[in-house]
């Protein structure tokens, strides 16, 4: 598919992503899910970013790459996922937090060892889909591993607050969390629950 829609505005980029397909395949194992959550971070002027300040560090290093760029860190132990957005000269991405899974759901439970809340949060779907840092980490979708198709279109996006960036100061408060309105496979939120009416037919 055509990526250039992550090279512009990172916040339209991010709510571009819901509903997109990411298919992995990891030691020869294809899984699959629709994208319905993710946080955009908009790098130099963002407090909860990465790269804020133009912090750059062996870590972050991905960051600075062009758009299509897979940024995968570590954190507490588990791996969360990035798609870069922009170019080299903007860091900025978005990190992917929810999927509804597709295909190999019976490898997703093998791997997470349970039958539910297979990709409701970062780690747990990079967990479930075997995406590791060694392996993914400064691939680009669609050139490696990962790649990234259409699928299905939101029938409604909520925009709140992003998780776990507490002591971020006024980035806190940025809107720059976005959902697929309802659906299950999104982390523990902290908003108002609403209808799942299922995606645009």
């Amino acid at each position: 598919m055509d990526l250039s829609f992550l090279e512009k505005d990172t916040l339209t980029a991010a709510k571009s992503l819901l509903g997109k397909k990411i298919t992995t395949v990891t030691d020869g194992i294809v899984t699959s899910g629709y994208i319905t959550e993710v946080e955009a971070y908009l790098g130099l002027e963002d407090k909860a970013a990465h790269a804020y300040q133009g912090i750059r560090t062996k870590k972050n290093e991905m960051m600075y790459r062009s758009y299509g760029t897979v940024y995968v860190y570590t954190m507490h132990g588990h791996h969360c996922m990035n798609f870069i957005t922009k170019d080299e000269y903007s860091p900025e991405g978005v990190l992917i937090r929810g999927l509804e899974p597709v295909e190999g759901i019976e490898v997703m439970q093998a791997r997470r060892g349970r039958l539910d809340h297979l990709t409701d949060g970062p780690g747990k779907l990079t967990q479930s889909m075997g995406i590791r840092r060694d392996i993914y980490n400064g691939t680009r979708l669609n050139e490696g591993p990962l790649t990234l198709s259409e699928g299905k279109v939101p029938g409604a996006i909520k925009a709140s607050k992003r998780i776990g960036i507490d002591n971020k100061e006024e980035a806190v408060d940025y809107l720059y969390r976005f959902t697929v309105e309802g659906n299950p496979h999104i982390s523990k939120d902290r908003v108002e629950k609403a209808e799942f009416n299922g995606w645009q037919q």
